[in-house]
């Protein structure tokens, strides 16, 4: 098989080499791209020849994989799959897996960078320190006791609500299906209306798709409380951002932490989110830490040798 990694893993290249070893060991052929260029006609020409691709969280135009006709398998080295065109996929018999649960612990711990953040006003502390200023206007308050509602209770919204439970604050959830393990950890299940009404932390834990665009709409930021936070780490498309942006213009809530946008960061500097205030923004980090980088790569591996052992893992159809 002719194997093509298409960008970077975010990890040395001594460790793409290891993972790969085995496979070309096998008798198959490994080839990795990872100095970040994403023109289709380049990367059509790197992997037209490929049975299988490996990529990450880089957009796969379908134009590459309408090029590949050998193609038969993809492993995606991140959660979502929405930056893969799945129809096609359908469409031509390959399958694709992903690597879910390889950054449950890193995505959740930035909810709380966010959070903590914004109750405690940490860039205005700092800024006034630097500028010589006081803690006037800077006391912020405790997150104990606070309803803290998760919009999606996956293994991502799971982990953020041990961490909420473990800062001592009332947990509800929102999904299409109530899962046990959420009762069990205290969780009590709300619909997404009365959810957002209630609750003084709402995080985002739901994959993009057609039923999640913009689920989070100015009619939903309507009933948040004026003081109430909105945490984005899951996807852009989730969120009316356009929406959210009035709402803390007009202070009609108390703040947002957002990770993720409409598109894969650096986003235009006349994003209505960058002139808001009490908004931090993170340029799409909250998968990303040392620790998790190593564990979606030996995932992507893994799943690639599953496929070539003919036990397909993680498959997303």
């Amino acid at each position: 098989m002719n194997i093509v990694l298409l960008e970077s893993l975010a990890v040395p290249q001594a460790d793409i080499e290891a993972l790969a070893a085995p496979l070309t060991a096998a008798g198959h052929s490994f080839c990795a791209y990872t100095d970040g260029n994403r023109d289709p006609q380049v990367l059509i020409q790197r992997a037209k020849e490929a049975d299988i691709l490996l990529v990450a969280n880089s957009p796969l135009p379908a134009q590459v994989v309408e090029a590949c006709p050998n193609l038969k398998y993809i492993s995606v080295a991140f959660t979502g799959v929405d930056h893969i065109p799945m129809d096609l996929c359908r469409e031509r018999g390959i399958q694709v897996s992903n690597c879910a649960g390889y950054s449950n612990e890193s995505v959740a711990e930035l909810v709380f960078g966010l959070v903590l953040s914004l109750a405690r006003q940490l860039p205005a502390c700092d800024s006034a320190v630097r500028s010589g200023r006081d803690k006037s206007g800077l006391v912020g308050y405790e997150i104990r006791g606070k309803k803290f509602g998760i919009v999606g209770t996956g293994a991502i919204g799971l982990r953020t609500a041990e961490l909420a439970k473990a800062f001592g604050c009332q947990l509800y959830g929102y999904s299409h299906s109530q899962r046990q393990e959420a009762l069990d950890l205290g969780i009590t299940y709300l619909p997404l209306e009365e959810l957002m009404a209630q609750c003084d932390i709402i995080s985002l834990h739901v994959p993009s798709n057609g039923s999640t665009h913009h689920l989070i709409d100015a009619g939903m930021i309507r009933r948040m409380k004026p003081t109430a936070l909105l945490i984005n780490t899951a996807r852009g498309p989730v969120v009316d951002n356009a929406a959210l942006a009035q709402a803390l213009q007009e202070g009609r809530i108390g703040g947002a932490g957002i990770d993720v946008f409409e598109v894969e960061p650096p986003i235009p500097q006349d994003h209505p989110l960058c002139g808001a205030p009490r908004c931090i923004l993170t340029p799409h980090v909250a998968f990303a830490t040392a620790q998790s980088m190593v564990v979606r790569a030996q995932m992507a591996f893994e799943n690639v040798d599953l496929y070539l052992q003919g036990r397909p893992h993680n498959l997303m159809q």
